[in-house]
């Protein structure tokens, strides 16, 4: 499956000279599959590939000093292969393992920029050390609703999503793979079952049992990982954290997901400070994001308004999500419970980090909130107001509207949405939630 970021993995390779190149990410999304099939196998004649989590012994490759030229050496021994710096790409797998391999891209990059060189971890996020600027560090996440719905193989839908068309016809296509999108997720294994074979080959029930299946399988993983990685941090308080938050969303109904509440989630823990080492490990390692209110006229520097203790919390990845709070694939399709609303609410949070911007922030006056504020590269300030169903009309955009007079203002809404006004007051259909990149 074809994945957006090869685009700048690409212009990584294409520089005369370069920095390692480090790829991050939650557990399962990809990473490895990414550079050594999509890109290595692609765009080199091999892959050189030492994983440290499945091979710990390989650490000893590192041992003697992090001179480039004798860890060179001491991989064409192990691999019995000679590098060929022009044609071949080394890459360090899960290098958080191996500290010494993590240290070593500081002095590839000041003696070897000529060599191929990628790395992938999971937990980057929480390494004491780190080689600060010394290799061009990339995000990669679940996969957007972009990727899946390059993964359909319908080539006409694709076209009309990147065309942004707003015609009935694209839009039912659209809405239909959203909410499969919704039920599947973005994790690369689970959308690759759920599209295996085109769906001609077995029953709706059995690829919904299927896709479940991975979702249960993720979610003992992550937990796992917990306990593996916690370090200081309490690995069943990690835990309990991650499971409260979407219980903490699905109490929101059809309005705003509101502020994180930290009573409750732990025993005899009430505040920020009791939360906040598992909600920095979580978000350290990917698997939750926040998005941050702000109570006043908001104006840029968006950061100037940010207070660290309060925030919404969101989960990685929506499939993931629903499986936790045991949505059906038939719910999704119905779309007629009462919580639907804040599933929209996550899945634009989500698009928004694939798309670069982060971190969130939405803004939230007294009664009235508005679900998230886009800032454009010249520093305007785009209030966004998410509605899961067709209903556009919106109290807080008003509200909004009324005190601060923005130029422009976007509705994400459940059908084919509209210009109101051109220019000034957009109306998307919730799938087109990347597309404030463009505005």
């Amino acid at each position: 499956m074809d994945r957006l970021l090869i685009t700048q993995l690409l212009s990584w390779k294409n520089q005369p000279k370069r920095k390692p190149l480090l790829l991050d990410g939650a557990r399962q999304v990809g990473k490895s599959y990414l550079i050594e099939e999509c890109f290595g196998k692609d765009h080199f004649r091999r892959v050189l590939k030492l994983d440290f989590l499945a091979n710990p012994n390989l650490a000893g490759l590192f041992g003697a000093n992090l001179n480039p030229q004798d860890i060179l050496l001491n991989i064409e021994l192990e691999l019995g292969v000679d590098i060929n710096p022009n044609n071949d790409l080394l890459f360090f797998d899960e290098i958080g393992e191996c500290p010494a391999a993590l240290s070593s891209l500081k002095f590839f990059a000041e003696q070897r920029p000529d060599l191929y060189l990628c790395a992938s971890g999971s937990n980057v996020g929480l390494l004491n050390s780190f080689p600060v600027g010394k290799v061009e560090a990339l995000e990669l996440f679940p996969m957007s609703f972009e990727e899946f719905v390059m993964a359909s193989g319908n080539e006409k839908i694709l076209e009309a999503f990147r065309r942004g068309l707003q015609i009935q016809a694209s839009h039912n296509k659209l809405w239909d793979l959203l909410l499969d999108y919704y039920f599947v997720g973005g994790m690369p294994e689970a959308v690759e079952t759920w599209f295996a074979d085109g769906g001609k080959f077995s029953g709706i029930n059995e690829r919904c049992s299927r896709i479940q299946n991975i979702h249960r399988s993720l979610l003992s993983g992550y937990l796992r990982d917990f306990g593996k990685y916690g370090g200081k941090v309490n690995a069943q308080h990690i835990e309990r954290v991650f499971r409260n938050v979407p219980l903490q969303l699905s109490k929101n109904m059809d309005a705003s997901v509101k502020r994180y509440r930290f009573s409750g989630v732990i025993e005899r823990k009430r505040s920020y400070l009791d939360l906040s080492s598992p909600i920095e490990w979580l978000e350290k390692t990917k698997l939750v994001s926040r998005c941050y209110p702000i109570d006043c006229k908001p104006q840029s520097p968006l950061s100037a308004y940010r207070k660290d203790n309060l925030f919404k919390l969101f989960l990685f990845d929506i499939g993931v999500l629903g499986y936790m709070l045991d949505i059906s694939y038939q719910e999704h399709r119905q779309q007629s419970y009462e919580y639907k609303g804040y599933l929209a609410e996550n899945f634009v949070q989500n698009e928004l980090i694939v798309a670069g911007c982060y971190p969130v922030y939405s803004w939230d006056f007294r009664q009235a909130g508005i679900e998230f504020l886009f800032k454009t590269n010249n520093g305007e300030i785009i209030p966004v107001e998410v509605k899961s169903g067709k209903r556009t009309r919106a109290k807080s955009l008003k509200t909004y509207i009324a005190r601060y007079k923005p130029a422009r203002t976007v509705k994400l809404i459940g059908s084919a949405g509209g210009t109101e006004q051109p220019g000034q007051n957009i109306a998307w259909p919730l799938y087109y939630a990347g597309r404030l990149k463009t505005l």
